[in-house]
């Protein structure tokens, strides 16, 4: 008899399958490394395992670690989640081995279209349209150039294996090439352990189409409707919704019956995506198969009715997947994702200690988190902290639940891209016109200004968070340093805003006021009211988080700190935690400004670090494989004179 589930994943995605578990009777079971052995999804498994330290690839990533952990637990099924070894054919032949069930494709599915090339071949074999390309053996770069001059530029480049639109490259001239081969291997080589790359004809401001398969062990495969990925940036999706607004049903019957006849083909099992590109012309094309679970599952469950989970778990056990229902409702799903990154500082990613969480509770608003109030975010894994998805009757009522659901959504002691989706969501509303993959960085520039420096009402809330804590931890003298009880019912707090002090004199005990703005305590923690509107507020480790109308300020508690640099001297330091993947500094080389000196990856990113002015390097203090910390040194460096 099947009792016990292991789910060899993390974070929301191993929450939400543990829900469907458990409402089918399932003993769910966690792994965990040591940066998450305290997260909500440890904590709600009926059990958890300690599979190894924070690296992934000493954790997630060990196979034998977590075939390990599923003996330990006695699991009848492993389910892999996304990312990490869901697509990886070793993995699901290890669970195999073990007497367990995959819940997932077979092995050699998964070996074929997990290929990029081989997973092309097989969409010719079925008739169905691929970009031009090359997908050859001879990985050299005459072989890549000779086919860039067939096929023509733009051009892109794609590792053979994985996927998440890690290490694509576009190409626009011949000149761009060799550079671009390099960068593709190299991060193929780190994220996949497969250097191969193929090259495709660059299909310009296309429309990114996924269509959602299920396919049982008795011959039964159909599609359960289709989502837009459109709205991406970096090759990343942000939003997505259900159904495709501007796919004609025409297009989207062709879309469904290519998919099920690539599955059939391939020999496909249980939940898969085939992802297609619409060209500007309303053409379709393959473009991949995604083997697995998508992030952006929901909004098809939303539309559909349709537990994916459920459905794969009775593939998994062997179980018909009975007669097809409609595709996809009348009604509209739209997911965003909320990540902890930094838009005005290039999207690098953000890690701490998340002091306030509030998550929007309302109908028609579903909100799949893999963190919670005191949970912190580490440097180690995907920065993604929660999905957000609305569900309306049509698409303007689903994005106007979304933005509504959005501005009730607080996130302190982390930057998020909540402004970001915030903004993109108002937009997507007002927009009349098709959304193509290119559309988010076309409108960047305008959705993430610079951070505006923090308004009263910012100082205000802020200084009263402050207050507040020092008044009901009873020691206002050790408690933070940066306030004081002034004459009759007044407090000053010193607050600072990168070079800008400001000591904030508080009227009253609370309520509060300042600069005319009344601060008011809410019933719920952090919680507050200036002037009648909502704001939140939370201290830690000096720190002072608020968000006022929907931006969030970043305030240090306690007297400015002076910095005193060498007068000729400039930083060359890591811009976030990562692993040193290339060094270029040579100690007496002169360099210009902007002259790469290291490549820095982090969080699947390649953080350029670069001479900060023309210069000398007079010592290199980082090498190729080493870990570095966020502000840590990476070179010496002196600066010409002005």
């Amino acid at each position: 008899m099947v009792t016990t589930l292991l789910v060899a994943n993390r974070g929301e995605i191993a929450r939400r399958i543990f829900r469907t578990a458990r409402r089918m009777g399932l003993r769910t079971v966690a792994i965990y490394s040591d940066a998450d052995a305290r997260l909500p999804f440890v904590r709600e498994a009926d059990a958890a395992i300690r599979i190894g330290p924070a690296p992934a690839t000493e954790s997630y990533l060990a196979i034998d670690r977590v075939i390990a952990a599923a003996r330990e637990a006695k699991a009848d099924l492993v389910h892999p989640g996304y990312g990490f070894l869901a697509e990886r054919p070793e993995f699901a032949s290890a669970v195999d081995a073990a007497g367990m069930r995959f819940v997932g494709p077979p092995p050699s599915v998964l070996r074929s279209l997990g290929d990029k090339a081989e997973a092309k071949t097989i969409a010719e074999r079925v008739k169905v349209p691929v970009v031009p390309g090359y997908r050859g053996d001879d990985q050299s770069d005459e072989a890549f150039l000779r086919a860039a001059r067939s096929i023509h530029y733009p051009a892109m480049i794609k590792p053979v294996a994985g996927g998440g639109g890690i290490g694509m490259q576009t190409v626009r001239e011949e000149s761009q090439l060799r550079d671009a081969l390099a960068r593709a291997r190299r991060i193929a080589t780190a994220a996949f352990g497969d250097e191969r790359l193929l090259m495709e004809r660059l299909v310009e401001r296309p429309r990114h189409v996924e269509v959602q398969v299920l396919a049982d062990t008795h011959g039964t495969v159909f599609t359960v409707g289709d989502r837009d990925c459109s709205a991406q940036r970096r090759h990343q999706k942000i939003l997505e919704e259900a159904p495709a607004p501007t796919v004609n049903d025409a297009t989207r019957d062709r879309m469904a019956a290519a998919a099920i006849a690539i599955a059939r083909e391939a020999g496909y099992r249980n939940a898969g995506t085939v992802e297609f590109v619409i060209d500007q012309d309303g053409r379709f094309y393959f473009l991949e198969v995604n083997a697995r679970l998508q992030v952006e599952h929901p909004v098809t469950e939303m539309v559909s009715g349709v537990d994916l989970v459920e459905q794969q778990l009775r593939i998994a056990l062997g179980g018909p997947l009975g007669a097809q229902r409609k595709q996809q409702g009348t009604q509209h799903a739209v997911e965003a994702r909320i990540y902890a990154e930094d838009p005005a500082s290039g999207f690098l990613p953000s890690t701490g200690r998340l002091v306030h969480v509030r998550w929007p509770e309302r109908p028609g608003i579903r909100v799949d988190a893999g963190y919670e109030e005191g949970d912190v975010v580490t440097r180690h894994y995907d920065p993604l902290l929660a999905k957000v998805i609305a569900v309306g009757d049509d698409r303007g009522s689903a994005l106007s639940l979304l933005a509504s659901a959005l501005e009730e959504t607080e996130v302190l002691g982390v930057r998020t891209n909540l402004g970001l989706l915030r903004a993109l969501v108002r937009k997507f509303a007002d927009l009349r016109t098709r959304i193509d993959t290119e559309f988010v960085e076309s409108v960047l520039a305008d959705l993430v200004p610079e951070s505006p420096p923090a308004p009263h009402e910012a100082y205000a809330v802020a200084a009263a968070a402050v207050a507040s804590g020092a008044r009901d931890r009873g020691d206002p003298w050790t408690g933070t340093g940066a306030w004081r009880i002034g004459e009759g019912s007044a407090t000053t707090i010193v607050l600072r805003e990168g070079a800008r002090e400001q000591a904030v004199r508080l009227l009253g005990s609370g309520p509060y006021v300042y600069a005319g703005h009344r601060v008011a305590a809410r019933d719920e923690a952090h919680r507050w009211l200036v002037d009648g509107s909502h704001a939140a507020a939370a201290a830690s480790d000096g720190i002072v988080w608020t968000s006022v109308g929907g931006t969030t300020w970043e305030l240090e508690t306690g007297p400015l700190e002076r910095q005193i640099e060498a007068a000729a001297g400039a930083e060359v330091a890591a811009p976030m935690p990562g692993l040193v993947i290339a060094a270029q500094a040579v100690v007496d080389r002169r360099v210009r400004r902007g002259d790469l000196l290291f490549v820095v990856e982090a969080m699947k990113m390649e953080l350029r670090v670069e001479a900060p002015a023309d210069g000398m390097v007079t010592r290199v203090l980082a090498n190729v494989g080493q870990q570095v910390e966020r502000g840590q040194r990476l070179a010496e460096f002196e600066a010409d004179p002005i």
